[in-house]
């Protein structure tokens, strides 16, 4: 029986919360597949069979937390894939046979063999195997295939929840499997709704908070308890930007094969900055300040499970097209929780763009231990004078907020104003194209 671990999943990384399992007992998992996925603190990982084999017993449900080195699930290596009839001749001396051998199974096998998560979908829809077309090795029936004609035939399951029902979701083995199996997973903390008052409405529910969710809640109490924060603001004139990517974003695209948006230009802006102003990039060490001569810029993006920070390296030496092609990439992993520790660690700076909600004004917070970030807002047309006449513009607000211990005043207000002038004159900056 081989035992499948928590692994070391990024320094100083001790705990884990099992995200969902992606195999269930039962079920016959091949070698490198991936059997279940992690939330760390910082992203997610999936951890794959050491060898081909079936999982056997689960210690850990959804939802739980486990630590580097717990066991997670017992793997048998020394079982196949179990034969279950569904319909169809029976083919004596072929691969059907080999199978029900290895298993100690004494009848003839079938051509078609269904395996365990596909016969559960199958209860689960009232569907027969015999009408789904298999696509597995020897004629086995895989959950894809199954998945697949539901899909098209748009069924729905036999079983649904009659309406206006409340219970509590709790994941389950498939029901074949003994109870004992059942008692052994270690359960998640309790996340089951209050009894609901006389009127029916007023309910209230416990969930355990997610390794992120709890990770992002001590970093920003970190930052206001151990950095003097203070916000400068500014706002930008934002049609020279947008006359130039409106000019030169058809091109831009054919080019290089990727959009061109505001967050390249606020990149470059604050590297042009950050090099005048090299406090902002640096941090606090002790009694010592560590300035950078390189510029690792976070991108605050919405992942699927709260707010992540990836970084891209080394933006000085980036192009526009390669800005824009990292941040698409890295907003992907972030909604589909597949970002890797290492797309998170580090960076020297950081921009947060909440306008992309609607946010017209707010005071972010350093990401510890960085000195600085500036925040986005909104971009809102507003009267503004200009050359003596009242105009309408598109604004935004800027919001830069800085650590006080090693950056004065002085210096925050003019790294936002040269954010400013270089976004208004955006001909300095250079769009490879």
């Amino acid at each position: 029986m081989l035992e499948i671990k928590v692994p070391e999943v990024g320094e100083s990384i001790k705990e884990v919360q099992i995200s969902r399992w992606l195999k269930q007992v039962g079920d016959f998992v091949e070698k490198d597949e991936n059997v279940v996925e992690l939330e760390t603190e910082k992203a997610s990982v999936e951890i794959a069979a050491p060898e081909a084999g079936v999982l056997e017993k689960i210690e850990f449900a959804d939802g739980a937390f486990a630590k580097v080195g717990d066991v997670l699930a017992h793997l048998d290596p020394s079982k196949k894939p179990a034969a279950v009839a569904a319909g169809g001749k029976q083919s004596p001396g072929g691969e059907g046979d080999q199978l029900a051998a290895a298993n100690g199974e004494s009848e003839p096998a079938l051509a078609n063999w269904v395996m365990p998560a596909a016969q559960r979908m199958l209860d689960e829809y009232k569907i027969t195997a015999d009408v789904v077309t298999p696509s597995g090795p020897g004629g086995r029936l895989l959950k894809e295939d199954v998945l697949k004609y539901i899909e098209s035939k748009n069924l729905k399951p036999a079983k649904e929840a009659a309406a206006g029902s409340e219970k509590p979701v709790v994941e389950k083995p498939a029901a074949a499997k003994p109870a004992a199996q059942l008692t052994a997973v270690k359960p998640a903390p309790s996340s089951q709704p209050v009894a609901a008052g006389a009127d029916g409405n007023r309910r209230e529910e416990r969930k355990p908070m997610s390794m992120i969710r709890r990770t992002i809640a001590s970093r920003l109490v970190e930052a206001q308890h151990t950095a003097a924060l203070l916000t400068t603001f500014n706002e930008i004139d934002m049609k020279p930007v947008m006359d130039l990517r409106s000019k030169y974003k058809d091109k831009f695209l054919e080019t290089h094969g990727v959009k061109l948006g505001f967050m390249s230009f606020f990149a470059k802006a604050s590297v042009e900055a950050l090099k005048r102003f090299p406090a902002i990039n640096s941090e606090v060490d002790g009694n010592d300040v560590v300035y950078r001569n390189y510029y690792d810029i976070g991108i605050a993006i919405g992942g699927g499970k709260g707010l992540v920070v990836p970084v891209l390296r080394n933006v000085e030496r980036m192009s526009f097209a390669e800005i824009e092609q990292r941040i698409g990439e890295l907003g992907t992993l972030a909604q589909t929780n597949k970002l890797s520790p290492s797309d998170l660690e580090g960076g020297t700076f950081t921009i947060s763009n909440g306008g992309v909600y609607g946010s017209l004004l707010s005071t972010p917070i350093v990401n510890p231990p960085q000195s600085g970030i500036l925040g986005l807002h909104a971009i809102q047309e507003r009267p503004i004078a200009l050359s003596g006449q009242v105009v309408i513009r598109p604004m935004m607000y800027v919001a830069l907020t800085y650590d006080h211990r090693i950056v004065d005043g002085r210096e925050a207000v003019v790294f936002l104003k040269t954010i400013k002038e270089v976004l208004e004159e955006p001909a300095r900056l250079f769009l490879e194209i």
